[in-house]
């Protein structure tokens, strides 16, 4: 059985970590990766030096209970983009 969404890249539907040139770390389920930018749903972000954990710790928490989404819906612009990685992939 192949997905509905063939032309929407392999990451569709893989919840994925994005970082950022601004020390920001998005997680969300992918919807695409388009030239402007990587389209996620359901995410959260963390931001370095906001609240009292580190980034590693984020990441470890986000793959063992997953995240409270704080966006239904968001653009990551490509000129800020560092890396796109599975989550499940992703050494915190």
């Amino acid at each position: 059985m192949g997905t509905f969404h063939q032309n929407k890249g392999e990451l569709h539907g893989i919840t994925v970590v994005v970082k950022t040139s601004g020390n920001e770390i998005f997680v969300g389920r992918c919807d695409e990766v388009r030239p402007d930018g990587v389209v996620l749903l359901d995410a959260d972000v963390h931001r370095e030096g906001e609240g009292d954990r580190s980034p590693e710790d984020y990441l470890r928490q986000a793959a063992q209970f997953g995240v409270w989404k704080k966006f239904d819906r968001l653009v990551v612009p490509t000129d800020r983009v560092v890396s796109v990685e599975r989550l499940g992939e992703v050494e915190a």
